[in-house]
């Protein structure tokens, strides 16, 4: 998880744990809303993963911005506001969910990130 933080960071100019909160809301989402055999996938070949996951679902909770997010629903653009919430700016969600996924790619295979993207809609604009 180190790794993929740290280039992360140098990626989009944001701190370490912004990116890690990030890494962790995306990776909670991708777990939500895509294929369970291939984000299990994805998830063993990211060490880390989990701890990060697990801090993102924790600091979700309630208050405002949690009444928001469930009132825009799921998908991508509930996954922007959280990403927002957590300190990331609009301009580096796109390059944080390239790094991200391009460091999925090369721990995971695209035989992994392939079907978690296709499966999702709106999500290939991100990564």
């Amino acid at each position: 998880m180190e790794e993929l933080i740290a280039r992360v960071t140098n990626r989009t100019g944001l701190d370490a744990a912004t990116a890690k909160t990030a890494i962790g809301h995306i990776l909670a989402f991708l777990q939500k809303e895509g294929p369970a055999t291939e984000v299990s996938q994805l998830m063993a070949a990211l060490p880390g993963s989990e701890a990060a996951l697990a801090e993102a679902n924790a600091s979700e909770g309630g208050g405002l911005m949690g009444m928001l997010g469930g009132m825009m629903g799921g998908g991508v653009m509930a996954l922007g506001q959280k990403l927002i919430s957590a300190g990331v700016p609009m301009n580096q969600m796109q390059p944080l969910g390239q790094e991200l996924f391009a460091y999925g790619r090369e721990k995971a295979g695209e035989d992994v990130m392939g079907p978690i993207v296709g499966s999702i809609p709106g999500l290939n604009q991100f990564v």
